[in-house]
């Protein structure tokens, strides 16, 4: 979590945290820390409590997104984070994709990549970047 906080040391507040897999949870953590405009769970999503946070930013959207038979989804981690958002007055996208893929936007791994659930994700992500949903 350390080396996620000091990754975005030098970026400036108003950015969007995003993660894939353990990443997206290290997103949500330094969404605790520094003032973000929203956060993206790409394919993890953790319950706060498993990062030591007892509540999610005050009005911060979110987006999560996740390979329905995915092995390492955990429908109580979404549901927890799900309660967590929305009990910070914020905005959630939840977005399932079919397959199976962990990593299903990542090319060069042939046994996850799904191309068209990649453009799917990226049409989604693109404009919650430019303007996440208040």
């Amino acid at each position: 979590m350390q080396i996620a906080e000091d990754a975005v040391s030098g970026i400036p507040d108003g950015f969007v945290a995003a993660g894939f897999s353990n990443g997206g949870g290290m997103a949500e953590f330094v969404a605790t820390r520094r003032p973000v405009r929203g956060v993206l769970m790409l394919s993890g999503a953790l319950d706060l409590a498993k990062i030591g946070v007892q509540t999610w930013p005050n009005g911060v959207p979110a987006q999560i997104h996740y390979a329905l038979d995915d092995p390492f989804r955990s429908q109580a981690e979404i549901d927890a984070v799900t309660t967590q958002v929305k009990n910070a007055g914020a905005r959630l996208e939840i977005f399932d994709y079919p397959g199976a893929g962990h990593l299903f936007t990542d090319l060069s791994l042939p046994n996850e990549f799904d191309a068209q659930a990649t453009e799917l994700l990226w049409s989604r992500v693109l404009p919650f970047c430019t303007s996440p949903p208040k």
